[in-house]
């Protein structure tokens, strides 16, 4: 007798345990990638070149496949996606080996693994909505941002030990070694599909893409709680494209350092997931967004960039990641009570572009701006060095430092203004949840979709 697959939270917890081997491996191969690009450039804008071509087919492809993972199965989603990781790596790892690996590659592969990345978010996020009841929303979020920074407290350590005697190569190996057993947990657990309405009518793959854009666009509050993600992103990104480039331009491409750095900023992720994944948020999940977008912004950015010295910077990198799984967590929770299941592939995945289409553009912007115009402005007889010098110090790095600062300070202005509008302070009320026998308000109620 075949023993009976996992399902429900046992399930969700299987591949979340198989997500932690994985992002340990991805967390590892991108911090080496990161020091090989930066030895091989030299340039803020090579580094952010590499994220954006990651991150925009990505965005940009988020509606189509959103519309399809409500249309397909959404285990052998989440299966091919992790797939096509896989296979980015492997070609990678063959061009390392054969002497052929080039900057451009990693636009190459970043593209197509982007591509299919964009199917992984809305199918786990819908797959997790069937799977768990929903008071337990904000506690399975937690533990997603839980694996997801855990991953990074010991993988840039051991892969900037592990660089020099092993090589970019051996860590990409152990990459996929990890990956393996990510699709394997995910292939012994039972992923439920959601029920479809049989009124509802199969539009054609264009206009089904969009159906997630109407929606939103229909319920302010939701619209108008996505642009607070749209501001709160723009500017975080900014500040996060240039953290690697301004402490390796600081400390001479110190590695360890870097790595010490980015394993605090880990630990606070840790934190902040504990902490969500322990308390399941506040009992109004809007507070949990907003506050956490300002002490982010405050305690985080704001004060790495004014630090200039590795004490400071790993207690900003640990405020900064602290509240970012009280963020998403909140704001998932918000989401997954307001949206049917059978509608959430759809409408996450426009949500998703909605809040993170900042990170190419401002993957674009952050790495000539800093190389072209606030680097040369804060070295020696810099039009801002004058100014700012006293606070950021005048060398490699500075004008990166004054960046970030800029970005946290209105990273805080996201989250105060946040309460300022009565369709995001009052979303929860104004939006009814969408098991509720009778709707919980009147406002903004929009005819079926």
């Amino acid at each position: 007798m075949s023993a009976k697959r996992p399902e429900g939270m046992r399930a969700f917890t299987t591949i979340w345990g198989g997500q932690i081997f994985s992002l340990i491996g991805s967390a590892m191969s991108g911090f080496a990638l990161t020091i090989w690009a930066w030895e091989n450039q030299g340039t803020a804008t090579a580094l952010a070149l590499v994220g954006f071509f990651n991150f925009a087919p990505m965005i940009l492809f988020s509606p189509i496949a959103g519309a399809l993972v409500d249309r397909w199965n959404r285990k052998l989603v989440m299966a091919l996606s992790d797939l096509a990781t896989g296979f980015t790596s492997m070609v990678v790892l063959a061009l390392f080996l054969t002497g052929h690996l080039q900057l451009w590659h990693l636009f190459v592969t970043g593209a197509f693994a982007g591509l299919f990345q964009s199917f992984q978010w809305p199918a786990y996020s819908a797959a997790i909505s069937l799977m768990i009841p929903k008071e337990h929303y904000g506690r399975a979020s937690g533990m997603m941002s839980l694996a997801q920074w855990g991953s990074g407290i010991f993988a840039p350590v051991l892969a900037g030990m592990l660089i020099g005697k092993i090589g970019l190569g051996g860590i990409l190996a152990i990459d996929l070694a990890t990956l393996a057993i990510a699709l394997i947990t995910l292939a012994v657990v039972k992923v439920p599909q959601p029920e479809r309405d049989p009124q509802e009518k199969r539009e054609n793959l264009i206009k089904d893409a969009g159906f997630g854009f109407r929606y939103i666009w229909r319920r302010p509050s939701l619209l108008w709680l996505q642009m607070v993600f749209f501001a709160g992103n723009l500017m975080a990104t900014i500040a996060g494209t240039l953290v690697n480039p301004m402490v390796l331009a600081w400390t001479n491409n110190n590695a360890t350092t870097l790595g010490t750095v980015q394993s605090a900023a880990a630990i606070g992720g840790v934190a902040g997931g504990l902490v969500i994944t322990a308390w399941g948020g506040p009992k109004r999940r809007i507070h949990g967004v907003l506050i956490g977008w300002l002490l982010a912004g405050l305690l985080g950015y704001t004060v790495f960039g004014l630090a200039g010295g590795l004490t400071i910077w790993l207690v900003a990198s640990f405020f900064d990641s602290f509240f970012g799984p009280v963020i998403n967590a909140s704001n998932q929770a918000i989401w997954q009570s307001k949206v049917p299941p059978g509608l959430q592939g759809r409408v996450f995945s426009v949500r998703v572009m909605i809040a993170q289409i900042t990170g190419p553009i401002s993957m674009l912007v952050a790495g000539p701006l800093a190389d072209q115009v606030f680097e040369p402005a804060m070295q020696n007889g810099g039009v801002l060095a004058s100014t700012f010098g006293g606070i950021f110090g005048a060398h490699p790095g500075s004008g990166m430092a004054l960046m970030i600062t800029i970005s946290g300070l209105l990273m805080l202005v996201v989250g105060a203004g946040g309460y300022l509008m009565r369709p995001v302070r009052q979303v929860e009320d104004l939006i009814p949840d969408h098991d509720a026998p009778v709707p919980a308000a009147e406002t903004d109620r929009t005819p079926a979709d």
